[in-house]
């Protein structure tokens, strides 16, 4: 029996262990996303006060092209994360799940400490901070394949757009965290705000490693050892194979996991998940729509600060309203597209009302802070909507396609196909922007809606 599966404390029965993975697996995930959110906090202040590595080695000497400069240190994060994706899902594929993700979660921890360690011991080698960010691009592939191979696992297709949905909100809501914690941090001590946020996903991980399952197989807890004293004041299920009275007993108990005798499939190769009937073009509809929905994360609160003229700790909260309307929007994606049973339909109709959205948010967001709070909402919902869609129901549909006859082990590979060609266009999108936004904003606002309407074509196709 695979022992790999049950990890040391289960505290549920069965039927209660899947409600508590959809709590556990968001909260894992809102880890990851909360660490990867300081960064475009603390590009806000670097550009006054110099703190910022970049700004360490090459202010002085570049000083037109800074936001070049900024817009490197999140493509050496971001083109190692898309790199490492590919081959994140394969490795993922044929491992024990809560293992994998959690060694990623621990070294992810590691990595992101010493981004901010690099502050309090006053490291001045670009080298050493490229470093980080690649090595914290690859580590932190481990998340994504795992935590939707293991939700798709526990769920099914009956409401698996509206499910997904609400799970996916973990994105905004760890963006959220993430902004509030680096920007309490951002103008006394900006080292501690990749300190905080690498703690507690290295803290996550010790909780994935304790309490994950990533599947649903049956838990039994068996009377067979005199080394394991369980008191019980409880009724028990009758999958326990307990007792089923009032009375409080003292029995030993080991716990041990029972999986059904039956020949298990082998993992799908690269090119068999490829075949997948939607597999490419989902993945390239993704590539532009996480484009746009990452240079946003990354760039929105150094261009709050200079189109509403607020300091960096107000810039980087007021960022929020982006990732509320984004939870907003993937919610509304998953419930119309279970409603209509069409996921494509639904991604390109929001991603052609994005297009006209974007161009107004570069219009009104200068006419003060309420249309902008406004236009915030909005194009956080209907560009993180489509996104959100794409890489949950949508990757969990495709790895479970009719066309596998069964074989459910694909899902970790196509999860890890779309959201890794995704990531191309999320390294690409952030690197643009540095180079556009020297030219005015406006500049970086048409390229987002051209991505947009490439989006919008792929996503046609896939219908």
């Amino acid at each position: 029996a695979p022992f790999s599966l049950l990890p040391p404390c289960v505290v549920l029965s069965p039927s209660r262990y899947r409600a508590f993975t959809f709590s556990l697996t968001f909260l894992l995930y809102t880890s990851f996303h909360l660490s990867r959110k300081p960064i475009s906090i603390v590009k806000v202040t670097c550009v006054y006060v110099c703190m910022y590595v970049c700004m360490y080695v090459c202010m002085y000497a570049y000083k037109s092209n800074y936001k070049q400069l900024l817009g490197a240190m999140d493509y050496s994060f971001l083109c190692a994360y898309a790199v490492g994706m590919f081959l994140s899902g394969i490795i993922g594929e044929r491992l024990p799940i809560r293992l994998y993700l959690t060694f990623g979660m621990l070294m992810s921890g590691l990595f992101t400490c010493l981004f901010g360690l690099g502050y309090i011991y006053s490291i001045h080698s670009l080298g050493f901070y490229i470093f980080v960010q690649v090595a914290n691009g690859l580590v932190q592939t481990t998340g994504w394949p795992s935590v939707v191979t293991c939700i798709g696992n526990w769920f099914g297709k009956g409401r698996r757009g509206l499910i997904m949905g609400i799970w996916n909100s973990h994105t905004s809501v760890g963006n959220i965290l993430g902004s509030l914690i680096a920007g309490y941090w951002v103008s006394s001590n900006w080292g501690l705000s990749f300190i905080v946020p690498g703690l507690i996903i290295a803290a996550m991980g010790i909780i994935c490693f304790l309490f994950l399952i990533e599947r649903d197989v049956c838990l039994w807890i068996c009377v067979i050892n005199q080394c394991f004293p369980l008191h019980l004041s409880q009724n028990w299920d009758t999958e326990l194979l307990l007792p089923q009275d009032n009375s409080s007993v003292s029995v030993p108990v080991q716990q041990v996991v029972v999986v059904k005798s039956e020949s298990e499939p082998s993992a799908i190769s690269f090119m068999g998940a490829l075949r997948i009937p939607g597999v490419i073009e989902f993945s390239l509809c993704l590539l532009f729509a996480k484009l746009v929905s990452y240079t946003f994360l990354f760039w929105l609160p150094l261009y709050i600060t200079k189109t509403a003229h607020l300091d960096a700790k107000k810039a980087g909260d007021l960022s929020t309203l982006f990732d509320v309307g984004g939870i907003v929007g993937g919610i509304l994606a998953g419930v119309i597209s279970d409603k209509l049973g069409k996921r494509a339909t639904t991604c390109a109709v929001m991603l052609l009302l994005a297009a006209p959205i974007l161009y107004g948010f570069s219009m009104i967001s200068e006419f003060g802070l309420g249309p902008t709070i406004g236009m915030l909402l909005v194009c956080g919902g209907l560009v993180n909507g489509p996104y959100a869609l794409i890489t949950t129901a949508v990757a969990a549909d495709l790895g479970t396609h009719k066309s596998l006859k069964g074989n459910a082990r694909a899902l970790s590979t196509v999860t890890a196909i779309i959201d890794g060609t995704g990531s191309v266009g999320a390294a690409i999108g952030p690197l643009l922007a540095g180079v556009l936004s020297s030219q005015g904003w406006d500049q970086v606002f048409y390229m987002l809606m051209a991505a947009d309407f490439l989006a919008l074509l792929v996503g046609a196709d896939a219908c």
